[in-house]
């Protein structure tokens, strides 16, 4: 796997503007039991395939403590959909129950090593990661899948365990990157890069 944060290193922290009109970092979290930071982002199909389960796991474990963010980290020259503007619209629109930045610089992608939109990242209360990786094995298509290596990780968490899987290589598109030479791929061809 290319680089990424290692099992037990800390959260990056951030200072990002959210489609709700404040800016987050790690305090803003502080009192979460589990942080789970998800770049993301408008346009990617694996994104849209996983939205609705997004969707379920952040409302189905906010009781248990956990909290989420998502940041959008995609260059927009290329990716107009990826704009602020269609984040909030987006937002709204699907009630993200998650927060939702926007990593103009891409300088929080790279502190995180951020592969893949959707890449997931598992940090317990003293904010160590515990896992990075995939939500499960087919991002695009749920009917598809069969593992869920994303809340296999946060129930062991949760109940003091060592995730099963602590790695999993993230399934989606490439982190747009300003300057780089993929930009000009539709959605369509995120499977290829």
């Amino acid at each position: 796997m290319p680089f990424t944060l290692e099992i037990g290193q800390a959260a990056p922290d951030f200072n990002l503007p959210a489609t709700d009109g404040k800016n987050y970092s790690l305090a803003n979290f502080k009192d979460a039991k589990l942080l789970v930071v998800a770049f993301s982002c408008n346009h990617c199909p694996y994104v849209v395939g996983s939205e609705s389960r997004m969707i379920r796991f952040a409302n189905d474990y906010a009781p248990r403590g956990m909290k989420m963010v998502a940041i959008n980290s995609n260059e927009t020259d290329q990716h107009p959909m990826d704009s602020f503007d269609l984040m909030i619209t987006r937002a709204k629109e699907k009630k993200f129950p998650w927060v939702y930045v926007r990593d103009e610089s891409q300088e929080v992608a790279l502190a995180y090593g951020a592969l893949r939109t959707p890449h997931f990242y598992v940090f317990d209360a003293q904010r160590k990661l515990r896992y990075t990786g995939r939500m499960d094995n087919n991002p695009k298509n749920e009917a598809l899948a069969t593992t869920h290596e994303l809340r296999d990780a946060v129930d062991a968490i949760l109940a003091g365990r060592k995730p099963p899987m602590e790695k999993t290589n993230p399934l989606g598109c490439n982190v747009k990157w300003k300057g780089k030479e993929n930009h000009w791929m539709p959605a369509e061809a995120c499977d290829l890069v």
